[in-house]
């Protein structure tokens, strides 16, 4: 590996450290978070570990969740019950380890029946079919709401549920529907920066030391006989490396990893799960801070869910081939604008306050003629056998559970190398979430502790973005004047400039979609192109030809995959 496309010096280190070391004990293909989940906990056990993904960290289906961290009340029709008692506990784990970013969620149900589907719910149950689409009414949600709550116990990690008449829930939310019955509030858990929090497995990850090896824009494009052929996706050069086991960690495209390697598999068989970013004052103030989650006509659940000062709504559930892009269509945000309106009545919402669209597939497994909502959302490992070295494919797994789910394949993966545990990340913090302050009182110490270089709200805000790592940014910006963008004052050009150098991006949508929210929350205008290209080409060494071209790329995703107008200038939201 001797050359280089022109712009990428030193943007690369990551993928020598691969070709010159050509072997690793564990190669794990795929860097979403269940990926890099399980990166983490063998690195944390001193395995000598490598991990590569295709295109940037948590681009994938990581990348499209609906930003919970939920227990999957829903998923106790399906009779799931081994998942939902994981999925509580994992959701009460990482309110504590990782603070900063995942935070208890008041959720809120409208309800417009007391007894509908009664009588189709057993038939649910015990056969997994729809049957004709009824809305749940308020006893059957009582009683999933008792046994969700019988999950949860965990020292009062998030509050029990409760439930309201008519009269009490429009006081509460006026701009509900008025033929609402009751609504019930529970609580489950938000991540409102699921990338940012992948971002943190993955350093801890790395930070365990040189025997763990990191590289993104690598993909696994064959298998000699003897090891994966790698192919750096920038300068489209391969290489070789060995590894003692493989894991398969590809999510919806688990499948065509295998087939690239040689393996003829049909594990896979995900869903489609689209969503909408709205800038809609009106209707952020309908919500009263609340996520409102409900089921709609069509039987299928979906969510209004106020965050970083916008609305987002989804979600789809609809089969879809991971061989092809997915996009949000025109026809699912007809169907998100009727379902506000199922809610919210008189809000007024149209295509013009869209500020982003995404869509991700799930990594389901198959499932037939299984309804998507009813197809498992659990997860397990699949071992198979290439050139004599072991594979093994993960198939299923959600973002709640990528704790245990790292923790279960590395324990698969130590049992084929002969390794014994020596380390477990139940309890441990994340990143960020280390020495986090969670009280009023620590973190006005904290922000005592380190708002000299910059100021005393700024700081509060890098600890809200970053977590406890905030003091390696501040400690960065010391040295620095820390100048706002113009086109967005939330973020300076030196904090940019800081996450291009420590958070392996390669291109400058990395920067926009996954290192920053300015994507998500509509604030990327062609004036914050301008101003931003500059900043990162200058870090990564870019010819002006490459910046040219970066910026003309970053401008052609976002307009073509999230429907993102970028002329115009949007103001920065309140909690960006």
């Amino acid at each position: 590996m001797t050359s280089e496309k022109p712009g990428s010096v030193g943007t690369r280190d990551t993928v020598r450290a691969l070709a010159e070391r050509p072997h690793a004990s564990i190669l794990i293909i795929g860097g979403g978070i269940n990926g890099l989940s399980t990166f983490r906990d063998l690195s944390l056990q001193g395995v000598d570990v490598a991990i590569v993904e295709r295109d940037d960290w948590c681009s994938g289906a990581s990348s499209a969740s609906s930003h919970m961290i939920h227990g999957g009340i829903r998923y106790l029709e399906n009779g799931e019950f081994r998942l939902v008692r994981e999925s509580v506990q994992e959701r009460n784990g990482l309110v504590k380890i990782a603070p900063h970013y995942v935070k208890p969620l008041e959720t809120t149900v409208p309800i417009f029946s007391t007894f509908s589907g009664i009588l189709s719910a057993p038939l649910r149950f015990l056969t997994h079919k729809q049957g004709k689409p009824t809305e749940r009414g308020a006893f059957l949600i009582k009683i999933g709401l008792m046994l969700y709550d019988s999950f949860s116990r965990d020292g009062g990690s998030v509050p029990r549920h409760s439930f309201r008449g008519r009269t009490a829930s429009l006081k509460q939310h006026p701009a509900f529907n008025k033929d609402l019955k009751y609504t019930a509030t529970y609580y489950d858990a938000s991540v409102h920066d699921p990338e940012r929090l992948a971002l943190d497995v993955l350093r801890d990850g790395v930070d365990a030391g040189p025997h763990a090896r990191a590289a993104n824009y690598v993909e696994a494009v064959g298998f000699d006989g003897a090891g994966v052929t790698l192919r750096d996706n920038v300068t489209g050069e391969t290489f070789p490396v060995t590894a003692d086991v493989i894991v398969n960690a590809s999510g919806p495209w688990t499948d065509l990893t295998n087939a690239a390697l040689g393996q003829t598999t049909a594990y896979m068989g995900g869903t489609k799960g689209s969503h909408i970013v709205l800038d809609n004052p009106e209707l952020l103030e309908a919500t009263g801070g609340n996520e409102i989650f409900f089921e709609h006509e069509d039987g299928r659940i979906v969510l209004i869910y106020p965050l970083k000062g916008r609305v987002m709504v989804g979600t789809t559930d609809i089969d879809a081939d991971p061989s092809q892009p997915a996009v949000c269509t025109e026809e699912e945000v007809d169907y998100f604008f009727d379902l506000v309106k199922h809610v919210f009545p008189d809000v007024h919402v149209d295509r013009q306050q869209i500020v982003y669209r995404f869509s991700g597939i799930r990594p389901l497994p198959g499932h037939g003629d299984t309804q998507p909502g009813f197809v498992s959302r659990d997860y397990r490992i699949v071992p198979a056998e290439l050139g004599g070295t072991p594979v093994l494919s993960l198939v299923g797994g959600k973002l709640t559970t990528f704790r245990a789910l790292g923790e279960q394949l590395g324990d698969e993966v130590l049992s084929r190398i002969g390794t014994e545990r020596s380390v477990s990340t139940t309890g441990m913090p994340i990143g960020g979430g280390r020495g986090y302050p969670t009280t009023d009182a620590a973190r006005t110490t904290w922000l005592a502790a380190h708002g000299d270089a910059v100021s005393r709200e700024r700081a509060d805000v890098l600890l809200e973005r970053y977590g406890s790592r905030a003091a390696s940014v501040i400690d960065e910006l010391d040295a620095t004047s820390d100048t706002p963008l113009v086109n967005a004052p939330d973020y300076s050009r030196e904090e940019i400039a800081y996450l291009v150098r420590t958070e392996h991006v390669v291109h400058l949508i990395d920067v926009l979609k996954r290192r920053t929210s300015l994507a998500f929350t509509g604030q990327v205008t062609d004036e914050l192109l301008d101003e931003i290209t500059p900043i990162v080409a200058s870090e990564l060494r870019w010819s002006d030809a490459d910046a040219v071209a970066e910026r003309a790329e970053a401008s052609r995703v976002l307009r073509d995959a999230h429907g993102v107008e970028l002329s115009g200038r949007r103001e920065t939201p309140a909690h960006a």
